[in-house]
């Protein structure tokens, strides 16, 4: 698909060297996920495996109050069939963005329920505001969370928290969602982006072929290992930025530190 984000209605797409900076923008439903806002994310996924970035992942303000996403469209859930449900709407595109080859970075503030939270559940990274709320309300409407909460929570939490969560409806404060590890820190709203930013930063010092093959074999099974990594790393001892940074930090270690300061 082409890359024309002038003509996106669901998403604010910003994009530097080194990152996108993608805003869910349907205030008028909660950040809800629709079918707009599916293929647009497809289309930023195209546009991401073919130019590998940071991406950061962000809601919107509603009347002075930080939204992620509140979860699916009901109304288009509603009329949703068996086919449809087969066809993995959102667990596709969910899929995708938790393969793209650099690191995701969500960024939550105020709700982030059902398919919004299976949505920060892909992240590899998710960074929260103290009003976020996050849980998985899908059994109380007679339906199951489809788009990966079934199966990423329990890596993510361990299994009885991960059950409370999905079966009795159990919705975390940001103190709890840190105390468990489903966000890895917690800050006040208007430092959130700074915050995402900051990590994006750090990212962006790493060499970006070494992050990307690292994150794929991070996501390979047990039983990979420690082949993949073998593999992997043949790879990267014969790229030239291997060469560079090591030569680099050779360097750096060559040069007295008072010759440094006087740099």
């Amino acid at each position: 698909m082409d890359w024309h984000t002038a003509d996106f209605t669901t998403l604010r797409v910003t994009e530097t060297d080194d990152r996108i900076h993608a805003r869910l923008d349907r205030p008028e439903v909660r950040n809800a996920i629709d079918s707009a806002m599916v293929a647009e994310l497809h289309s930023l996924c195209s546009h991401l495996e073919s130019h590998p970035k940071v991406l950061i992942l962000s809601g919107t303000e509603i009347e002075g109050k930080g939204i992620f996403a509140s979860g699916a469209d009901i109304g288009q859930l509603r009329e949703r069939r068996r086919a449809d449900a087969l066809r993995g709407i959102n667990s596709a595109v969910f899929d995708r963005l938790a393969k793209l080859p650099m690191p995701v970075i969500a960024a939550l503030d105020g709700y982030a329920l059902g398919g919004g939270a299976e949505l920060a559940w892909a992240a590899d990274f998710r960074v929260a505001t103290t009003r976020v709320k996050v849980g998985q309300p899908e059994t109380q409407l007679g339906i199951i969370p489809a788009a990966g909460a079934l199966w990423r929570l329990k890596e993510l939490t361990g299994e009885s928290l991960a059950k409370e969560i999905l079966f009795a409806g159990r919705v975390l404060s940001a103190e709890e969602a840190l105390q468990f590890g489903l966000v890895t820190s917690v800050h006040e709203p208007t430092e959130l982006l700074e915050a995402a930013d900051a990590l994006a930063d750090r990212i962006a010092k790493q060499d970006p072929l070494a992050v990307h093959v690292a994150k794929r074999v991070f996501a390979m099974p047990r039983e990979a290992h420690p082949y993949v990594d073998d593999l992997a790393q043949a790879i990267l001892f014969e790229s030239q930025a291997k060469f560079d940074r090591m030569q680099a930090f050779l360097d750096r270690k060559k040069t007295p530190r008072h010759k440094e300061a006087a740099q």
